[in-house]
């Protein structure tokens, strides 16, 4: 297929962007950490091409982008009051947190029943999910290979493999969010990212008092 290339800010990008995912397509666009490549999250077929496209193993499970934290409950199961807190405190922002997939959402999002959700700080990435709903987003590069902060450093990787890249110029991050596990008993962070350990403890004993 031939990768179309269009600017975030080109009029109807947006439109555009979400009849691409409709159709079942992918589309790559920019957050607040890196480049994401995007399907819309109640679409299995579309799911699995984002698998494929990537080259990535099904036992990994994509993590799935909102647009605000009211949106939580159409993706997790009842969320507690540690989840709220953080998601409070850090959303929107580069922290993906890890709940019980709600059984309503496609299986093949999450072997175990746990998926990651996260609100991007980025106005491209939320005006996306505001018009599109909850989409199941991973890293827009090949399994293993450089994170693009770039729709350039996208299209190097991922051209003829992907319908759209939304150019919305280099993502401010450039590292992926920190992961906190939330499923357990006590928190557990997975991944260290731009917010550290010591900030997400600290505010989860704020709610203890």
């Amino acid at each position: 297929m031939k990768t179309k290339f269009l600017s975030a800010q080109a009029p109807n990008s947006i439109s555009h962007a979400v009849d691409v995912l409709k159709e079942g397509g992918v589309v790559a666009f920019p957050t607040d950490t890196v480049y994401g490549l995007g399907a819309l999250a109640n679409m299995p077929e579309s799911i699995e091409r984002l698998y494929n496209i990537k080259g990535r193993e099904h036992t990994k499970a994509i993590a799935i982008l909102i647009a605000d934290a009211a949106q939580i409950q159409e993706i997790a199961e009842e969320p507690n009051e540690q989840v709220l807190r953080l998601a409070r405190r850090f959303w929107p922002g580069p922290l993906t947190l890890i709940l019980r997939r709600n059984p309503d959402l496609p299986e093949i999002l999450s072997p175990n029943g746990s998926i990651g959700i996260r609100v991007p700080d980025h106005a491209v990435a939320r005006d996306l999910l505001r018009a599109a709903g909850p989409m199941a987003v991973t890293s827009a590069n090949l399994s293993g290979g450089e994170n693009a902060s770039t729709a350039e450093q996208v299209m190097e990787q991922l051209k003829e493999r992907i319908h759209l890249i939304l150019d919305g110029g280099e993502t401010p991050g450039g590292v992926p969010s920190t992961v906190v596990d939330m499923t357990g008993e006590q928190p557990e962070v997975l991944r260290s990212g731009p917010i550290g350990e010591a900030e997400i403890l600290a505010s989860l004993a704020q709610s203890q008092h």
